[in-house]
């Protein structure tokens, strides 16, 4: 039975074109990037394309593109790159609906002297700017606020919080792991100090991220060791993966535009044939401003994690929220900040799409899902 693969939102397919890009680099092209022969240095060059063609998705120089491990990675460099080079600041912004690598590891620095506040978002998962506006200090190292959360799909006004910030003298970073190749990012028109990407997220291999870091940005790396990426990041580079990661990269931005539209056709239908055809569901999140692939919706009355095991049945594959969580049995710390209700909140399901997501993925899942949601609700003992 075909897989319906609508959980993009935790990873995605690697593409034909990203696979075929790599596999030279696992036989024939073997050297060593850093290495001063000719072997090696072909390498390194096919790197520093890899390197252009990251930066053109957001319209960054090549210079400023470091590659790392994977988004988490990229956000805990950028975080405490900011503040190793500021010692005498203490100070990070963030918000409650925070990925777990932006999240957990502000409260870990929280336990080591340093003070963090929590941005409050609210019932349709948008930002209090006022509340970021205010929360910011002379003391504030650096502000790192995701560009749309995962959850949600909800996207926040990065132009605004630019504003806000940059008028303060603060660096910004944003997690933008989820949006990259899905809507356009500019970091010319809105000039964020530090940007994370993450390759799995836009059909490259696992093991591979980026982190933009603008020219003149007071930077300390995390991680150190040898010269790689021009001293930013000590380690030998995964050379397959970044040039399977340039080459995504190049397809997510000549997939932008015409992509969208389709993406946003099929995640409407299935939000509307969904809330036609299953009583008490509700979206949550700003339907205005969310990622075009991105549908997070509640089943009041039943539990999430039923509804995933009724839809593995039907090989249909779909999330309850980060890929990074699922493995707790809390209820969404995005949800829980939203404030959505406590019979929702565990029903929620996330699905989220990609350019693979086909008309017929979508009408398998409506196909199945009312019976499904009919069928936990007559087992809930909260349904009378």
């Amino acid at each position: 039975m075909k897989i319906v693969y609508l959980d993009n939102n935790a990873t995605t397919r690697v593409a034909d074109e990203v696979r075929e890009a790599m596999l030279p680099f696992f036989s024939d092209l073997y050297g060593n990037p850093s290495s001063m022969h000719t072997f090696g240095g072909q390498v390194h060059r096919k790197i520093e394309v890899a390197r252009a063609q990251v930066a053109a998705l957001i319209n960054a120089d090549p210079e400023e593109i470091i590659f790392t491990s994977c988004g988490t990675e990229s956000d805990n460099s950028a975080i405490m790159g900011c503040l190793n080079s500021m010692p005498e600041k203490r100070h990070v912004i963030t918000t409650r609906v925070e990925h777990p690598a932006v999240l957990n590891f502000c409260k870990t620095i929280g336990k080591r002297g340093y003070r963090v506040t929590l941005l409050p978002v609210d019932k349709l998962g948008r930002l209090d700017l006022d509340e970021l506006d205010k929360a910011v200090t002379d003391d504030t190292a650096v502000v790192s606020i995701m560009y749309a959360n995962n959850e949600s799909g909800v996207i926040f006004p990065m132009g605004d919080i630019v504003n806000i910030v940059k008028s303060r003298g603060v660096l910004l970073h944003t997690d933008a792991v989820q949006v990259a190749g899905k809507i356009p990012v500019d970091v010319k028109k809105q000039p964020v100090d530090l940007v994370s990407l993450s390759g799995h997220k836009m059909h490259a291999a696992k093991g591979v991220g980026a982190l933009y870091i603008k020219r003149g940005t007071r930077f300390s790396p995390y991680i150190i060791g040898g010269h790689q990426e021009s001293g930013r990041r000590g380690g030998t580079e995964n050379v397959a993966s970044i040039i399977g990661f340039g080459k995504s990269a190049e397809l997510a931005g000549n997939h932008l535009s015409a992509g969208n539209s389709k993406l946003i056709e099929l995640r409407d239908k299935l939000e509307f044939g969904l809330s036609e055809t299953c009583p008490e569901a509700r979206t949550n999140g700003d339907t205005e401003n969310r990622l075009p692939n991105t549908l997070n919706i509640s089943f009041e009355y039943v539990e999430g994690e039923a509804i995933l095991l009724r839809l593995n049945e039907f090989n249909i594959c779909a999330s309850s929220g980060s890929a990074c969580t699922s493995g707790s049995l809390e209820p969404s710390h995005v949800l829980r900040a939203m404030g959505v209700p406590y019979t929702a909140i565990h029903g929620s399901i996330r699905f989220s799409l990609s350019r693979y997501t086909t008309d017929d993925d979508i009408n398998k899942v409506l196909d199945v899902m009312p019976g499904i949601i009919k069928e936990l609700r007559e087992l809930s003992p909260f349904v009378k």
